[in-house]
């Protein structure tokens, strides 16, 4: 029996999604965000962002410098990525299209009152950056 592998997602890949899928939903004006993974770093997918986004997109190579590694001011890292996994795995998956379910209900589970908590905590923690001039913050 062939295992059905996921393509890996290649810059080519990522630049697609963005075109395709994601800048479309996105409301004029937006500030962009994303990580430094390899094909969020490519040169094809920055000189996107530079024509979409001028000025206003975030991340490794931009303008706009994101510390690396300062997740206590990425909501996905200090919020998403944690409930995304607590509820995922809070029960048994079959297979990888249960998985994908899951994860994809999971996400359709945040509500716009959650989000605006994220907000007000992420407003928080920059004010905390703000007034220790960006010292180390531990923040719980």
């Amino acid at each position: 029996m062939t295992q059905h592998h996921a393509p890996t997602v290649t810059s080519n890949i990522y630049l697609d999604m963005l075109q395709l899928y994601a800048v479309p939903q996105f409301p004029e004006g937006v500030i962009f965000q994303q990580d430094g993974a390899s094909p969020h770093y490519c040169n094809i997918v920055r000189e996107f962002l530079d024509a979409t986004f001028p000025q206003r997109w975030i991340g490794r190579g931009a303008v706009m410098a994101w510390p690396p590694r300062f997740p206590e001011i990425t909501p996905l890292d200090f919020y998403l990525w944690g409930y995304v996994k607590q509820h995922v795995y809070s029960e048994r998956f079959n297979d990888i299209n249960h998985l994908k379910q899951r994860i994809t209900d999971v996400i359709h589970s945040v509500t716009p009152y959650v989000l605006a908590r994220v907000w007000e905590e992420l407003d928080y923690r920059l004010d905390v950056c703000r007034a220790t001039n960006e010292a180390h913050i531990e923040l719980r």
